[in-house]
């Protein structure tokens, strides 16, 4: 399974572009362009699996700065300062991951 078996190719492409520039990634409006925030939680759950590049079950910072290249190859890595504001926006227990729920 691919993203794009979950994600329109063109909401994708929409969504990298949005946020070219270093330090504009915003993962709110990331989901809302890419169509994430539309999903059901068995498709979060599909792309969350297809995210978690070693399927450890958790995203690392270390995964998560390579977010945007899950989604196309070319995309540019996350600055320090937006994977530190993407995993405090979604780690709730403070463990320094991301677990899919």
């Amino acid at each position: 399974m691919s993203l794009t078996d979950i994600l329109s190719p063109s909401d994708i492409a929409a969504a990298l572009r949005d946020c070219q520039a270093p330090d504009s990634f915003s993962p709110k409006k990331f989901f809302q362009i890419s169509g994430m925030s539309k999903k059901s939680s068995s498709q979060l759950k599909d792309i969350f699996r297809i995210l978690d590049n070693d399927q450890s079950g958790f995203i690392e910072e270390d995964e998560l700065k390579y977010f945007l290249q899950r989604f196309e190859c070319g995309a540019r890595v996350l600055t320090s300062s937006e994977t530190k504001t993407f995993l405090a926006a979604a780690d709730h227990d403070g463990d320094g991951k991301i677990g899919a729920e």
